[in-house]
């Protein structure tokens, strides 16, 4: 997550990377909730979510690191805050070359050795 965002564009930046992880990766929903009077809610992820703090070329590193190793990425960029709906927004990443994105968060699932490689000198977010 680029650490420069307002409070409500990191939480809202971080809800659609969660959402895009399963997206790419379904069995990381979890089953659904029942409580005791019988009503269902909806599952969760089922891994903790690890989220970095970055710059913005923390974050182009982190990507490059990502496609080098072949790691599906999600992604989101500036340019998506001022989009209001899904097909807007995959035509405003589809118009921007890959080294020219204006990153503002990422997403990645893979083996731990893995995303310690991509993450390397990103720090956890406070």
């Amino acid at each position: 997550m680029r650490d420069d965002l307002a409070t409500w564009q990191k939480l809202n930046v971080a809800c659609f990377l969660a959402g895009g992880l399963v997206g790419f990766y379904p069995e990381l929903a979890g089953e659904p909730y029942r409580d005791a009077s019988g009503r269902t809610y909806g599952p969760l992820i089922r891994q903790p979510i690890l989220v970095f703090a970055a710059d913005a070329a923390g974050l182009a590193t982190a990507l490059r690191r990502a496609n080098d190793r072949g790691v599906a990425v999600s992604i989101y960029t500036s340019d998506l805050f001022s989009t209001g709906n899904d097909h807007d927004n995959r035509a405003a990443v589809a118009a921007v070359a890959t080294e020219a994105l204006d990153l503002v968060g990422l997403a990645i699932h893979a083996e731990r050795k893995t995303v310690d490689k991509v993450t390397r000198g990103l720090r956890l977010h406070a």
